[in-house]
């Protein structure tokens, strides 16, 4: 596996938090709600400031925790960019930073992408960070060692 360093902590200033009497909100971007502040949730946040910053051309090409159903099982993924004819693009899956990225991790969000057969994988914990892209005639993935989130990808 090749580590991608995204610098994701420098976004920790621009998230927008607000506290309740039990626990600490932070403002989604892209669903433009209140969420409960989780250890996964500051990662997925800071991954999308750092996606807006980086490839401001992916805010509408963005969702975040949508339900899929695989054998009849609900699951939901954590973000999904879609190209411009709003087909999946690249699955992500975030982690807590106390959460190591293994190859068990991978099989979790490859599982993910039977039912959306995006051609590139991402898992980040907000410390180590991969990208694949899947080979589907050999159902096999390669690391990469940049995002393919260029504007002439997509």
């Amino acid at each position: 596996m090749i580590n991608i360093e995204l610098g994701l902590l420098k976004y920790s200033p621009q998230l927008v938090t607000v506290k309740s009497p039990d626990k600490i909100l932070v403002r989604d971007p892209v669903r433009k709600i209140l969420t409960i502040l989780t250890p996964e949730e500051t990662v997925r946040q800071l991954l999308i400031l750092f996606l807006f910053e980086k490839y401001s051309h992916l805010k509408n090409l963005i969702s975040v925790e949508k339900e899929l159903k695989i054998n009849f099982r609900k699951k939901r993924f954590d973000l999904l960019i879609y190209d411009r004819q709003m087909k999946p693009f690249l699955l992500v899956e975030c982690k807590a930073p106390s959460i190591k990225i293994t190859q068990a991790v991978f099989d979790q969000v490859s599982w993910y992408n039977v039912a959306l057969n995006a051609p590139f994988l991402l898992v980040t914990n907000g410390i180590s960070t991969y990208c694949a892209k899947i080979d589907f005639d050999k159902k096999t993935y390669n690391f990469s060692d940049y995002l393919p989130l260029d504007f002439e990808n997509l």
